[in-house]
């Protein structure tokens, strides 16, 4: 396959408390590598300040100046990065770059974890989702529910980044770190491999109404949208003046969690390459972003049309990441939280991380969790739907869950 060249990624670490830390990638180019890094960088948790990004076609380099935490596996992310990057094969006087063709991962098996509580607890959800994160285990699907004696079962449908989960040390290792934070409160743990029909037909498995679709996935970006993001906190403009060969697409919005990663992903779905690019965050919670764009076959952006509907999507991308709603279901209240998914099939990183997060700090208890694919106005969504227990009376009015969760989902708190 090639050989990857050893400083591919460095990571300088600020020497004081609170400094940014410096990332910077040095590799072959491929469409589509700045979403893949900025993905790995929101799964670990880190916000992007600042960043400059240059590439020739063929090779790249990037540099992202960041902010961690105490607790950041910066050898862990480095290595993670280094993963994405493509390799690259000296012979004689040229280098073959990348191909995507010989480069396309098998997809990673997928494991149900399966263990029952005593008892339910308000945090608990969290808890067990903060253990997996920390495992490097991806969750593709959960589902939670309580029983009449009020013992819970929880099952989820999990993926290994390090593809160890099959071998006996990795499970005992799963088990010991769940048993550390659930305490008495677990009766078992078990894991084997998910069945054929679970990793074939990954789509929420409950009907979602159409009103609910509606509201919440029109593509029509509205003034103001329950987060409370105006459609005027977006600006974005297109300019073919100031290079023969590419076109400058400015932005200026308010800055959230991700969001170097969602203007990524949306070029990356519209196959358009960056060969420069330069953004950062300044002090009034706002990014200031310029990219030298061009479409796959080399040529600027001239199409109005063509310069729409990349401003359009850009523009509802980062007015609405994601989709915040709370829904009567029956008697009880449901929270819907939803995602577009990549082409690629991947969805965004640490949703449900953050969701049970901010229901934890409201001390608000989940009866059930289902999270699913559904295709809707010809995009694929990832669907969190989250049953509240009410059962000892909810103390949070639901526009304040609603609140309180998009904040900590757009990193606003």
């Amino acid at each position: 396959m090639g050989i990857l060249y050893e400083d591919a990624v460095l990571i300088k670490q600020g020497e004081r408390a609170g400094e940014e830390t410096v990332v910077t990638v040095n590799c072959p180019d491929k469409t589509g590598l700045g979403c893949d890094l900025c993905r790995i960088i929101l799964l670990f948790g880190l916000s992007i300040a600042r960043g400059d990004v240059s590439t020739d076609g063929k090779w790249c380099y990037l540099v992202f100046w960041v902010v961690g935490t105490p607790t950041t596996k910066w050898n862990l992310l480095k290595k993670r990065l280094v993963e994405v990057c493509p390799s690259c094969t000296p012979a004689v006087s040229e280098i073959y770059y990348y191909r995507p063709e010989f480069q396309q991962p098998k997809p990673p098996d997928v494991f149900l974890l399966k263990f029952w509580c005593y008892y339910d607890r308000k945090g608990i959800l969290h808890d067990v989702t903060k253990v997996l994160y920390e495992l490097e285990l991806t969750i593709k699907r959960v589902k939670v529910s309580t029983a009449p004696d009020g013992r819970v079962m929880d099952l989820f449908f999990v993926t290994d980044t390090r593809e160890l989960l099959h071998t006996k040390k990795r499970q005992e290792e799963t088990r010991s770190q769940l048993s550390a934070v659930l305490k008495d409160a677990m009766i078992s743990c078990e894991i084997e491999p998910a069945g054929p029909d679970v990793t074939a037909c990954p789509q929420g498995s409950s009907f979602l109404p159409f009103a609910i679709t509606e509201d919440m996935f029109s593509l029509e970006l509205a003034k103001e949208h329950p987060s409370g993001v105006l459609a005027s906190d977006v600006s974005i403009t297109v300019d073919n003046s100031l290079s023969p060969s590419h076109t400058l697409v400015h932005i200026r919005c308010r800055d959230h969690k991700g969001l170097i990663y969602d203007i990524m992903r949306t070029l990356k779905d519209y196959n358009i390459q960056i060969s420069y690019g330069r953004f950062f965050a300044n002090p009034k919670g706002y990014c200031e972003l310029d990219f030298f764009i061009m479409q796959v076959d080399g040529k600027k952006i001239v199409d109005p049309e063509k310069q729409n509907s990349l401003c359009s999507r850009l523009r509802m991308e980062l007015a609405r990441p994601l989709r915040v709603d709370m829904v009567s279901r029956g008697p009880d209240t449901e929270l819907l939280v939803a995602n577009p998914v990549e082409l690629s099939g991947r969805g965004r990183p640490r949703v449900f991380y953050d969701i049970t997060l901010a229901l934890k700090v409201l001390n608000t208890r989940i009866f059930s969790v289902e999270i699913g694919r559904h295709r809707i106005h010809d995009r694929e969504w990832e669907v969190y739907r989250v049953l509240l227990d009410e059962g000892d009376g909810c103390s949070w009015p639901r526009k304040e869950i609603k609140e309180c969760v998009t904040k900590k989902l757009m990193g606003w708190d």
